[in-house]
């Protein structure tokens, strides 16, 4: 079994991705349209190069349904419909899943660790992705860190604004932050922390920045 990428370089990882998908897009646009205008799955797919280029990348799954990944992390592989319902989980998708990478034995036996949601053109907060930090938590959040093989969720974003917008962007994140923070400070043994957030300015368009919520739990 490959040894699995520290936090850091996942986290390193999808920060690169975002910004080689900013200067993509803007060279490939001549500079005409913003990051926030890419298609669907943009930013997904450059985080997925960057993370496959680790020395010990591991497997990486788009688009992975809520039930495939607690099949794949619970205890029991036949425990994620009653997980899903106790929680109240409906069956939806993850941006990106990392598995463990190894020799499998069959088509069952993969090992999730870690998910990610992923947004472009964040400027507010919003109730979809409200839903998103509440769902990683409802998956990360156990009595015992050996209940679940989940190391750690990650929302990763990419914000944009113009220069006629009032409000800046580092006062967006400090609102988008303390919303994130609100749900998953309700849940016992998980913590959370910011990465990334610096301010780049486009002299005479505007400014964006990059960064990743991090869920993870805590056990004292």
């Amino acid at each position: 079994m490959h040894k699995f990428p520290t936090q850091k370089q996942i986290i390193d990882s999808v920060l690169k991705g975002i910004e080689t998908a900013k200067n993509n897009f803007t060279y490939w646009t001549a500079d005409e349209l913003y990051l926030s205008y890419a298609p669907p799955k943009f930013l997904t797919i450059h985080i997925s190069q960057e993370i496959a280029k680790l020395e010990n990348s591991p497997e990486l799954f788009i688009d992975a349904t809520v039930a495939d990944i607690l099949r794949c992390s619970l205890p029991s592989r036949n425990d994620f419909t009653d997980f899903m319902q106790k929680r109240y989980l409906s069956q939806d998708i993850l941006c990106l899943t990392l598995d463990e990478r190894f020799e499998h034995k069959s088509d069952n036996d993969s090992i999730s660790r870690v998910i990610m949601s992923i947004k472009n053109g964040v400027r507010n907060i919003k109730e979809e992705y409200k839903y998103e930090i509440e769902k990683m938590c409802k998956m990360l959040h156990r009595e015992k860190l050996s209940d679940s093989t989940l190391d750690y969720a990650i929302f990763a974003f990419y914000l944009d604004i113009s220069n006629s917008a009032r409000k800046k962007s580092k006062k967006r994140i400090e609102e988008i932050i303390n919303s994130f923070d609100n749900i998953v400070n309700s849940y016992s043994n998980l913590k959370s922390k910011f990465e990334g957030g610096n301010i780049n300015i486009i002299p005479n368009i505007g400014e964006y920045s990059i960064g990743c919520y991090v869920i993870e739990p805590s056990f004292k």
